[in-house]
């Protein structure tokens, strides 16, 4: 296991290093000119250049770029042209915020989907089984934002048992806490739990018919030990790769769920930040939102090296 942690962990660095790399260059392709939107329609050619020379704008790409990247190797990822606060400084502190909405939504699709996808495979070709799969085919299709609005009209609007917008810190008011998640992490956790259901499903299904299954059966082993003890287990290495690719499809969706409910996260914050053309602030970002998808990646590598010998180095 050694090996491949050292293994994974040296090709993050090169990966990394691309990542900053385009998204330094994807930006300075924004059409707005920062500096003319910081100091505004009636600021003079010589206060845009001093403002520019300030900023150091006025230095060729590759010139920002090294400075940039060492500035990133050292911790510093630059300062917000509009609230001057640090870049990491301002993510850190709203990435709570969308961990614990990332986090409640994929417990709600591991909740559902992996008993859902046990029973789907237990019972295949029957009637429940095809039930779950309309309902994971349900779930696939229907948008976020969408679901979202609906569970909003139902349960906040109509019913008046959740909040309908914004997020009450945990210290606060843990009651309020929990209510205030609920709405917003089933609008994000469904189309995960339905992905994770159909996975479940299929992998279960090819190690049930598998040989040493059949002979677990013949020597009178119990069904429920041959489920749950044999089966189970090694029908989580594929589905171990679909949880640690939803993770990632989760963070990248929040931004929509944060917006619909008025959430504070990280993506509100960037999203914020690209609509005022905030560059420091959107590098940064995104960079960091990269370095958290690849410490899930990291992650989801050494669980199925735990669970499947076969892939680690020898």
């Amino acid at each position: 296991m050694g090996k491949l942690l050292l293994t994974r962990l040296a090709s993050l660095v090169p990966l990394l290093f691309l990542v900053a790399v385009f998204v330094f260059f994807l930006i300075t392709l924004m059409p707005v000119d920062p500096v003319r939107q910081i100091a505004g329609e009636g600021a003079s050619p010589e206060q845009l250049e001093a403002l520019r020379t300030e900023l150091g704008y006025d230095r060729a790409l590759p010139v920002q770029l090294l400075s940039w990247l060492g500035n990133a190797v050292q911790g510093d990822l630059g300062t917000s042209l509009f609230t001057q606060r640090g870049v990491v400084e301002s993510v850190l502190e709203r990435l709570p915020v969308t961990a614990q909405l990332v986090g409640g939504a994929m417990l709600i699709a591991l909740l559902i989907g992996l008993p859902a996808g046990v029973y789907s495979a237990l019972r295949a070709g029957s009637l429940a089984d095809r039930a779950m799969t309309a309902l994971a085919s349900l779930g696939l299709a229907m948008p976020g934002f969408w679901l979202a609005l609906l569970l909003v009209l139902m349960f906040a609007v109509w019913l008046g048992w959740f909040p309908v917008i914004g997020y009450t810190p945990f210290g606060d008011d843990p009651v309020q806490w929990a209510r205030g998640l609920v709405l917003p992490c089933l609008a994000l956790g469904v189309s995960s739990a339905a992905v994770i259901a159909r996975q479940t499903r299929s992998a279960m299904r090819d190690v049930l018919q598998s040989n040493y299954v059949q002979a677990l059966r013949a020597t009178g082993t119990p069904r429920r030990r041959i489920v749950y003890g044999y089966a189970l287990r090694n029908a989580m290495v594929p589905v171990l790769t679909v949880i640690g690719w939803e993770l990632t499809v989760l963070l990248a969706v929040s931004f929509v769920i944060e917006r619909v409910f008025g959430i504070a996260g990280t993506g509100t914050l960037l999203i914020d930040a690209v609509v005022r053309n905030d560059i420091p602030m959107v590098q940064g970002g995104v960079v960091l939102i990269a370095c958290i998808v690849v410490v899930i990646n990291l992650s989801v590598d050494v669980g199925y090296g735990l669970l499947n010998p076969k892939v680690r180095p020898q």
